[in-house]
């Protein structure tokens, strides 16, 4: 088998048990391995460290599959990684109708993420359908079915191959997941510029079963929301954020809210549905908008309770502070400003922008939900920069709790750079 040796102490990382393995710590390669090839890993005295992906492309040169030195890399060992995520997920997720099923390293699949949609309407349905309408109760309790459960049909998975490793077992991953989980609907959403760094070109399509709907329905803590898998951000949905609707949705009653980069209106439903007097939502995206207002119509909420601005959200956050607009609740969850490390700085004055406006529209006594996922801005720069802000705006601010991604995106110890989603609930005091 192909062989790559570490440099002398560069074997430290992956006896820690880090997956990662970057170009500048390789001696030599035995071998001519193709991209995506399992390789075997030694330090520089000959031990075994791991088997890998070998990815000639990118600076990530080594991810590991395993370090076990007698487990081979092979249509097995996919399965068995897909069940045991799949288990995880059916131990500890409901309530829910959509579900990271497979995060990447954390799942010993590195580069590697799964979704999954439990429709609760039926496919191809039309946004402006009396069908798609929720029934006057709460939504019934959700679960990951099981493979032989009938619901598992009309179920969606969606995937993103970001790594040479997992695209050069894309075929074994895709027939784990419909074994695993009975859903024969398989899309793929690699339309990620991390692939170019990879040496993949981005693609979308089938890979197994019916083309998606236009939108399906997804159902979360009682609360339905149309889901766009083939054009919409991500997989179609911000499935990492459930936690935190639903802390959004506990917290709202009687409160005026706003929610900044609101795309399909995620947080707006949640405030919504847990009673909000008013919930105003900014998004640059006329698509999304309409999606959220067709998620209101779903949901049978007052459409006079939502109010939706197609805008720039770091200009609108000014001009509603010179206005003297004020709300008890606001929501900043902005897209990655910093792709990258040579981004931070740029990235630290965005974020510091818009939580300065977050705190000056915040009645005393308000609350702030607030957040970055660029991974490159890791929880104690982010708290810096909302303390910064805080301190501008001349209020007292206390955190009341860290926030994060749910229990479906899990974090391995031993590799912190998985933590992208950060984010903190504060009160003006």
């Amino acid at each position: 088998m192909n062989t790559v040796t570490l440099r002398p102490s560069k074997e430290k990382s992956l006896l820690r048990r880090h997956p990662w393995v970057y170009a500048n710590a390789i001696d030599r390669v035995d071998g001519k391995p193709a991209a995506g090839a399992t390789v075997i890993v030694r330090s520089h005295d000959g031990r075994f460290l791991a088997r890998a992906a070998y990815s000639p492309h990118s600076q990530i040169r080594l991810r590991a599959w395993s370090f076990d030195e007698s487990e081979p890399i092979d249509h097995a060992f996919f399965k068995r990684r897909v069940q045991r995520a799949i288990a995880h997920r059916r131990s500890f997720v409901e309530n829910t109708g959509a579900v990271r099923l497979i995060f990447g390293e954390a799942d010993g699949l590195p580069g590697l993420i799964v979704d999954y949609y439990l429709a609760d309407a039926p496919r191809g349905l039309p946004l402006t359908d009396e069908a798609s309408k929720a029934p006057s109760g709460p939504a019934p309790a959700t679960r990951l079915p099981d493979a032989g459960d009938a619901t598992a049909a009309s179920g969606q998975i969606v995937c993103q191959f970001m790594a040479a490793g997992v695209e050069a077992w894309k075929e074994a991953i895709v027939a784990a997941l419909v074994s695993a989980t009975g859903c024969p609907n398989v899309y793929e959403r690699s339309d990620v510029s991390i692939r170019e760094k990879e040496g993949l070109e981005q693609t979308t399509g089938v890979l197994a079963g019916a083309e998606p709907a236009e939108t399906l329905v997804a159902s979360e803590n009682g609360v339905r929301y149309h889901v766009d898998v083939r054009n919409g951000h991500k997989t179609g949905f911000y499935v990492d954020q459930r936690d935190n609707r639903a802390l959004v949705q506990a917290y709202a009653a009687d409160r005026d809210v706003l929610n900044c980069f609101c795309y399909t209106g995620g947080f707006s439903l949640a405030a919504l549905k847990g009673g909000a007097r008013r919930v105003v939502s900014i998004d640059s995206s006329g698509e999304a908008l309409a999606l959220a207002r067709a998620n209101v119509e779903a949901n049978g909420f007052d459409p006079a309770r939502a109010e939706w601005l197609d805008a720039d959200a770091f200009r609108t956050l000014r001009r509603l502070v010179e206005e003297g607009e004020r709300f008890d609740l606001v929501v900043l969850d902005p897209p990655k400003f910093a792709p990258a490390r040579e981004h931070i700085d740029r990235a630290a004055r965005a974020y510091k922008d818009i939580n300065l406006s977050g705190f000056r529209l915040l009645r005393p006594g308000g609350l702030l939900f607030t957040y970055s996922c660029s991974g490159a801005i890791d929880a104690d720069l982010f708290q810096k920069i909302v303390a910064g802000a805080a301190a501008d705006a001349r209020v007292d601010a206390r955190i009341l709790k860290r926030l994060g991604a749910g229990i479906d995106h899990p974090l391995l110890a031993a590799f912190p750079e998985g933590e992208y989603l950060k984010g903190l609930l504060l009160q003006i005091v």
